[in-house]
């Protein structure tokens, strides 16, 4: 019997808990995310279930410490607005109270757009300013800031590159 792929089904090879932390070897993930990947491995659900129950008792599943992780990585790699570090947890099931917990250690927001900012200013010399002011915009809404902490991030960038810039229509 074939699967969705066209490859042949079979039973998982291992024990759900060998595969769970083989998972958690690679990277920390939240419980939920680790329940799915277990279930798509083809464990049954109980298994799945008393072998992420016993990792949690162990302290090697941890969704506080997921999120904290994962808001240190968008915040200093990436320099993600709050947004898309909101989403980036709400994807792998972190609930609203630890997202909140964990983006109270991530600095202020409007830092880190005008980091992202002035580190993509100076790329953008041989742009007409309002073309650099549209791009740099976009860029910042992309990796989850509001509109106007992007604006005022791209315009401030962009002036220490071109001088004081007109703001185009961004919302068109």
């Amino acid at each position: 019997m074939t699967g969705p792929r066209g490859a042949r089904s079979r039973a998982p090879r291992g024990t759900a808990k060998d595969r769970a932390l083989g998972l958690l070897a690679v990277r920390w993930r939240s419980r939920q995310e680790l329940e799915r990947r277990l279930l798509q491995a083809g464990f049954q659900a109980e298994d799945v279930r008393s072998t992420v129950d016993g990792l949690l008792d162990a302290g090697l599943v941890d969704d506080d410490r997921f999120a904290r992780e994962l808001v240190r990585s968008h915040v200093t790699t990436r320099l993600s607005g709050d947004r898309a570090i909101k989403a980036a947890l709400r994807q792998r099931g972190v609930s609203e109270v630890v997202q909140e917990q964990a983006l109270r250690g991530a600095g202020e927001e409007t830092e880190r757009a005008a980091a992202l900012a002035s580190r993509r200013a100076p790329r953008m010399r041989g742009l007409s300013p309002e073309v650099a002011f549209r791009r740099l915009h976009g860029l910042l809404m992309r990796r989850g800031y509001g509109p106007g902490i992007a604006r005022q991030a791209a315009r401030e960038a962009l002036q220490e590159v071109f001088g004081p810039v007109e703001e185009p229509d961004v919302d068109a």
